[in-house]
């Protein structure tokens, strides 16, 4: 949950840094780094000096304790980091104690918010020296440039980029001798991503549907409610707590290339795949239930505004936590997990227990909705709660009394304590009471009417007051002080407690991923730090669920061979399917997952890259062929040895020749690294004249594939089976008959089609053949010769219009 936006603007010096509307900076530093915070969300880019470089990282999601701008810091090591004034408090936190993280101290600048506009940003993109781009080329061209360079889809990253340039403008980083017109030179962009975490770009999240938003079915929740759709994420989401699904996202956005970390979720997973622990997984799961919002609960707590129901919440948590610890520890403790959960799962939890079930009386914090504790926690608020059980008879007694001294007519009294106000004596009003005059008693000080009752103070009743005391507040607040020493005596305990959200999240994710890979039959992969993959008899994990029948197909990729693969076959056969199959069960086991499979070698992967389909076109103001060509730029510039690159059918957005040269281009552009530098390629593509006309390198790591079909008749049959080889032809007339269009049209195109191809000349079918034209023709001369052309009433036009030549009469006419 974010927390509330904080003015930096007076804290520039206690952070170390300075406000650059005063001053600026003399020396020049190596690394400059621009940040901004919002809603849980993290957005940042950074300036090299050594190479004139821009790095992005595109917007994604951190904790409270901003653990993932941590890890940025510590391995970009900026002299000096650029922020906005108006920033979260989780930010300012960070900033205020950065210098004891790091063994130097960056400087922090501070600049006002609206330097970190959005269009404020893309405006100095735009103006940005650019060495690399002609001087002449206009803003639209330059835009078009730059969306192949730098992720437009993420805005945070974007204002960041603006105040960064600001930064380096007013610095004149590496340009300090220069002319004031030169502008501080960006000559490379590049997508930046931690060590060790896989780069997957947001249409390759959306083209494999690693995550699907649908609209929630509630009529109530159609404006803001969403819910997972048919996705990987929605299949393997099985979590039982929240902090355990909110985990679980983490690592789907951000896969790693630590094989530590891999190996030591699979060793959960394979302990809880086995059928006789199914018990022990169901009683986690159980406890696991119970798991609540500790943080949430921890800051109502600091701001001494605690509910009941988050003191039932804290209790069941550290409850179900103990079990949890208490079940790990009889398991195997060579598993990493299982012994970090004996080991750092604390006794603290069970003090927090046993305090809170002695002092808390839940039950009558229920019934009375506020704080209320049990009896012997404290004498004077048990003396005190004592008087007030024996309260309600003494008051009878004394209303008793005071109906002696009343007006006959009243037949009945009581006395009542109102919080605040005290003890009054409480008389129903008679039908001759109707003036405020007629309200007064002897004896009896009127205080207020409330319904058909009338409330007075006597003497009695002030007797009470001094006696009893306002008892009620009085109990209230000596139990607000005992839960503000219990809230206190947690709060030091609170390490403890974010190690259960820590520890149950992940045990929560590696089980419930367990679970689905006990009902889909996934298999362990074999992890390696080789550059290899190797699937056999692979399925796509989505796709499965939807069909009755499914063809498992292979993949082998190794280091020398079979690197680029060009996939060719008739359209509906397959071949995205495969592609996104393949990356699929990559992307499982990168995030440690089990895959569907019958065997699996997964080599570790830097990046997966695709150009598979385009995102919409209309919000970023491009072409979708300029979206395609983006798409297969940052696959061109960003992949490496070490990645995986999809791409189905591209340049079939343009002139088929151009999108067919620009196609062979970019495979023989990757055949022609040197072997270290070729990624695993799969293309998919019915450009049939790419392998036709030869126009790609011989190489061994060039490797054919097609999926089989079988033609019945007219009828196609596809079999989905991958084999090696090349589809001759398209299938284009049999899919169409099969997507029901009409026969006459398909015939015809088909006759349209080999008439082209063979260089033939192709008839117009809205003309009549040659033989039809000459038998009009003859009738035409026959009936023209039996005139009578001396017939004073022969109407020739008439004659030609009508029956002979309509068009030509038509002609005549209009001339």
């Amino acid at each position: 949950m974010a927390a509330a936006p904080e003015d930096l603007r007076s804290g520039g010096i206690l952070f170390g840094g300075r406000n650059e509307d005063d001053q600026e900076e003399d020396d020049t530093p190596a690394v400059l780094l621009s940040v901004l915070v919002q809603h849980g969300q993290l957005g940042l880019c950074f300036y090299d000096s050594e190479d004139s470089s821009l790095h992005y990282m595109a917007d994604t999601s951190d904790n409270h304790d901003l653990q993932l701008l941590d890890r940025v810091i510590q391995e970009v090591k900026p002299h000096v980091i650029i922020t906005s004034a108006k920033q979260e408090r989780c930010m300012t936190h960070y900033l205020k104690q950065l210098g004891s993280n790091l063994q130097y101290k960056p400087e922090v600048v501070i600049y006002p918010n609206a330097d970190f506009g959005l269009e404020v940003g893309k405006q100095r993109l735009l103006s940005a020296h650019l060495p690399f781009l002609p001087g002449s080329i206009s803003d639209g061209d330059k835009m078009s440039y730059l969306t192949s360079c730098i992720t437009f889809d993420s805005p945070l990253m974007l204002r960041a980029v603006g105040a960064l340039l600001k930064c380096l403008d007013r610095r004149r980083v590496g340009v300090e001798l220069e002319d004031s017109s030169v502008g501080v030179p960006i000559l490379q962009f590049h997508a930046y991503t931690l060590k060790g975490v896989v780069y997957i770009d947001r249409d390759t999240y959306s083209v494999l549907q690693i995550f699907k938003s649908d609209l929630h079915p509630s009529v109530y929740k159609l404006q803001s409610g969403e819910k997972e759709g048919l996705s990987l994420y929605g299949i393997l989401n099985r979590c039982k707590s929240k902090s355990g699904s909110k985990l679980l996202r983490q690592w789907f956005l951000r896969p790693t290339q630590e094989l530590t970390v891999l190996r030591r979720r699979q060793e959960v997973i394979r302990f809880f795949s086995l059928p006789r622990h199914s018990d022990i997984l169901k009683t986690l799961q159980a406890s696991l239930r119970n798991i609540r919002n500790i943080p949430g609960v921890l800051r109502r707590m600091t701001l001494s505004n605690s509910k009941v129901t988050d003191w039932q919440s804290l209790y069941k948590t550290v409850c179900s936590a103990v079990c949890i610890r208490d079940t790990v520890r009889n398991l195997p403790q060579s598993v990493h997990l299982f012994h970090d959960i004996s080991e750092r799962l604390s006794d603290d939890l069970h003090y927090i227990a046993n305090l809170i079930s002695r002092v808390v009386d839940f039950e009558a914090s229920l019934e009375e909705n506020r704080f209320t504790i049990k009896p012997n926690i404290d004498p004077a608020i048990d003396e005190k709660k004592r008087r007030m059980m024996g309260l309600s008879d003494f008051l009878t007694d004394v209303a008793r009394k005071e109906l002696e001294n009343l007006d006959p007519q009243i037949s009945s009294c009581c006395v009542i304590y109102i919080p605040l106000i005290g003890f009054l004596l409480s008389v129903p009003r008679l039908p001759s009471m109707v003036e405020k005059e007629d309200f007064e008693m002897a004896g009896l000080e009127f205080m207020f009417l409330s319904g058909d009752r009338l409330h007075y103070r006597s003497q009695r009743t002030r007797e009470l007051d001094n006696l009893l005391g306002d008892l009620h507040c009085d109990i209230r607040d000596m139990e607000m002080a005992v839960m503000t020493q219990l809230q206190n005596t947690i709060l030091e305990k609170s390490t403890s407690l974010y190690q259960v959200l820590d520890l149950t999240a992940e045990l929560d994710c590696l089980m419930a991923m367990s679970s689905a890979s006990q009902e889909y039959s996934y298999t362990s992969p074999k992890l390696t730090s080789q550059r290899k993959i190797s699937v056999i008899q692979g399925r796509h994990p989505l796709l499965e669920l939807c069909s009755p029948v499914y063809v498992a197909n292979s993949f082998q990729s190794s280091e020398s061979e079979g690197r680029v693969k060009i996939i060719t076959g008739p359209n509906s056969s397959g071949k995205s399917i495969y592609l996104k199959q393949v990356a699929l069960i990559v992307f499982m086991a990168l995030i440690g997952s089990d895959v569907p499979a019958k065997e699996a070698e997964i080599g570790m992967m830097d990046g997966i890259f695709t150009r598979m389909q385009s995102r919409e076109s209309i919000s970023v103001g491009l072409s979708t062929f300029m979206i395609d060509l983006n798409q297969m730029a940052l696959a061109l510039n960003s992949s490496t040895g070490n990645s995986l690159v999809l791409i189905d059918e591209f340049g079939k957005g343009t002139n088929s020749v151009d999108g067919l040269s620009l196609l062979a281009s970019s495979i023989s552009h990757w055949l022609k690294k040197s072997l270290v530098d070729v990624p695993h390629i799969l293309l998919a593509t019915n450009f049939h004249s790419l392998l036709q006309l030869d126009l790609l390198p011989t190489s061994g790591l060039l490797s054919f594939l097609t999926l089989e079909t079988a033609v019945n008749g007219d009828e196609l049959v596809f079999l989905f089976q991958l084999k090696e080889g090349i589809c001759q032809s398209s299938y284009a007339a049999n899919i169409a008959t099969l997507a029901g269009l009409p026969t006459c049209l398909v015939h015809r195109a088909v006759e349209v089609s080999e008439h082209y191809r063979t260089g033939k000349p192709i008839k117009h079918i809205d003309k009549a053949s040659s033989d039809e034209q000459t038998k009009r023709c003859s009738s035409v001369v026959a009936r023209f010769l039996s005139l009578d052309l001396e017939d004073k009433d022969l109407d020739l036009q008439s004659f030609m219009k009508d029956e002979l030549l309509p068009s030509a009469g038509e002609k005549l006419n209009h001339s």
